[in-house]
């Protein structure tokens, strides 16, 4: 399967399914690394990706340290749960930057009595700043079709 992957322009690298190809990737400085990191989320057991992430998430490469973040929600969804150390560098990295998706997808997907206490309160955090933002929406859309209504009957 090796031939299929192409580390220039990450054709295939989706598919990847062997650690030790992305450790030989990793050593000669390849491009495509977090695009890798996706897929051995796919395809391996989570105990062997997770290094692997880690070491995505840590690459100079600012896109290719994102999909390393990307992999960990994917390990998050596909598995229910993540590792110590995957759990330890999201809540590093925290909310709001480039793992907010991950750590997003991490409480949609991991049962709560699962998470980390941080990961717990978390969840707690962002249930109320979504609920604030859901009903700020609301009183601006109850503005605006004020101000259209008005706008009608005055012309």
């Amino acid at each position: 399967m090796a031939s299929t992957w192409n580390w220039e322009t990450a054709d295939g690298l989706l598919g990847l399914d062997d650690p030790a190809e992305w450790d030989a990737a990793y050593a000669r400085g390849e491009r495509s690394l977090g695009t890798a990191a996706i897929g051995l989320a796919f395809n391996c057991p989570l105990a062997e990706a997770s290094p692997r992430i880690l070491k995505g998430m840590g690459l100079a490469d600012r896109g290719q340290r994102g999909f390393a973040y990307t992999a960990a929600g994917a390990a998050a969804r596909l598995n229910g749960e993540l590792t110590p150390e995957l759990y330890a560098a999201l809540r590093a990295e925290g909310p709001g930057g480039i793992a907010d998706n991950a750590i997003r997808d991490t409480l949609t997907f991991v049962p709560y009595r699962r998470l980390p206490p941080w990961f717990k309160w978390q969840s707690a955090r962002m249930t109320v700043l979504d609920k604030l933002e859901y009903w700020q929406r609301c009183v601006l859309d109850a503005v605006e079709n004020a101000r259209t209504a008005l706008r009608r009957r005055r012309g």
